[in-house]
């Protein structure tokens, strides 16, 4: 019997790296995808030591290269059983009136149409299999506004409805469809999203115990070998140290207001 193979994108940092290694450990055929080609080929040849790898640099945003990508995938690779949208990025923090255009334009064309991309691509794979599961990365940023979310947050809310729309579509059908959903993780995405800064870095996570990407992992492989009957709708995972408690209520001085 042929290994069931994952796609995964955004392999070469944080939950993507975690993820493949995980499959690799259960038997899974590994297609593995990002940007860096050079971290790629260090990564397929230490998995490769525990189940067949194949990967390849491509940028999600790019549908060119997506469809070249898959494509050109060998025969031993094409019975995909588990995507894996990790690919996604936040950039910035500040208050959305100094926030960069172009970085949200970044953060559209890799959150949004990356993963619409990647999605529409692997379809028509993901329904020859009897069992297939389509597990994306959104947020807790999808459920929850904070201060300096604007366009990472209203991606992740496309990440999260978008895999509630497909979920309706294949009802019935094999392909399984999640929204998972993390909170505070400690990984390279936040080093990124503060443009480098270890001091900003650091602080967030002080004192905090953040979710690590092995534990996303482990609860992306959980979703994916679920009975054929059971559909994970969506997922929201947090550290013990965090919660809701981001609401604020802003004081007004009131003593000129006329009535």
């Amino acid at each position: 019997m042929a290994r069931p193979t994952v796609f995964i994108t955004g392999a070469t940092s944080g939950f993507g790296l975690a993820t493949a290694r995980y499959f690799a450990q259960e038997g899974y055929a590994l297609i593995i995808t990002g940007r860096r080609e050079e971290r790629l080929r260090k990564l397929a040849d230490e998995l490769s030591q525990l189940a067949p790898v194949h990967f390849a640099a491509m940028d999600v945003r790019h549908i060119e290269q997506v469809q070249q990508t898959i494509s050109e995938l060998p025969l031993p690779f094409k019975n995909i059983e588990v995507l894996v949208n990790n690919a996604g990025l936040a950039l910035g923090a500040s208050s959305a009136d100094q926030a960069k255009l172009s970085d949200w334009h970044t953060m559209i064309e890799t959150n949004v149409t990356g993963l619409v991309n990647v999605t529409h691509a692997l379809l028509p794979i993901l329904k020859q299999q009897p069992k297939a599961s389509i597990i994306n990365l959104a947020s807790i940023a999808a459920n929850w506004a904070y201060p300096g979310s604007h366009v990472y947050g209203a991606s992740k809310a496309f990440v999260a409805q978008f895999s509630r729309n497909l979920r309706s579509d294949f009802a019935g059908t094999g392909i399984r469809v999640t929204s998972l959903e993390p909170g505070l993780s400690e990984s390279e995405f936040s080093l990124v999203r503060f443009n480098g800064d270890q001091a900003k870095y650091n602080a967030i996570y002080e004192q905090t115990n953040p979710l690590q990407p092995e534990d996303i992992a482990e609860i992306i492989g959980w979703i994916a070998q679920q009975p054929a009957h059971i559909n994970i709708n969506s997922l929201e995972v947090m550290p013990t140290s965090q919660a809701w408690d981001n609401f604020k209520v802003i004081k007004q001085n009131t003593n000129n207001i006329i009535a």
